[in-house]
């Protein structure tokens, strides 16, 4: 096995933005284990990893770093991983008619990157014209959130976004547009901290130009307070 061409091609994965599905990569075991038990194995190897760089585990500072890693991977930054997490998104009946698209922009987004663990920091832009249902405005915040706290990749938190509010308001009518900073890209590799990644998805009626440029015209605007 030539050990340094596997380093080398799992490198370029990474360093190209690549994902592999739609859906997270998840084995079929994912939730055998308990959010504790899963606790207590991460713990133990964050601070295998800590005391492998020369960390000093008997430091105040240092001690109790790993119980709170472990914590915040299953409580926090990857929450999204579990089913249970989901967001009950229930939909009401459109009774104002409202026939017009329906905009929630700059909701604020925090994930992480599947290939280095580093965060991504950005905002989604999320549209609907609706079918008969409508989702109310702090669920579609709290979709953004559940799928942004798993390992991810732009493209697919993107995918699932809209998938998500498709099934949930029983109509292809939905967008999403995202633009984020990768600290992978930001903060090592090339370390371009101007820079920010934009993706998109459109469904139904936003595949129309039309429609499409509406959807962008409205989250170009600045928004005061």
């Amino acid at each position: 096995m030539n050990t340094d061409k596997n380093i080398q091609d799992i490198d370029a994965l990474g360093e190209n933005h690549v994902g592999t599905s739609a859906d997270t990569p998840m084995r079929s075991d994912a939730f055998k284990l308990s959010s504790d038990e899963k606790i207590d194995i991460i713990k133990d190897d964050v601070r295998h990893i800590m005391e492998t760089l020369g960390l000093d585990l008997t430091d105040d500072s240092l001690k109790g770093t790993p119980l709170r890693v472990a914590k915040m991977f299953v409580k926090e930054i990857f929450g999204g991983l579990s089913p249970d997490k989901k967001p009950n998104a229930s939909t009401f009946e459109n009774k104002y008619k409202y026939g017009e698209m329906l905009v929630e922009k700059n909701i604020t987004l925090y994930s992480t990157c599947e290939h280095h663990l580093l965060p991504i920091v950005g905002k989604a832009h999320v549209a609907y014209i609706s079918k008969g249902t409508v989702v109310g405005l702090s669920k579609m915040n709290r979709i953004v959130d559940y799928f942004a706290k798993r390992p991810q990749v732009q493209e697919r938190l993107t995918i699932q976004i809209v998938q998500e509010l498709q099934k949930v308001l029983g109509t292809d009518d939905v967008a999403c547009v995202i633009d984020a900073k990768h600290l992978c890209v930001n903060s090592r590799g090339i370390r371009d901290i101007e820079s920010s990644t934009v993706t998109s998805e459109f469904g139904g009626a936003f595949k129309n130009q039309d429609t499409r440029r509406e959807f962008l015209d409205y989250i170009k605007l600045d928004t005061h307070f």
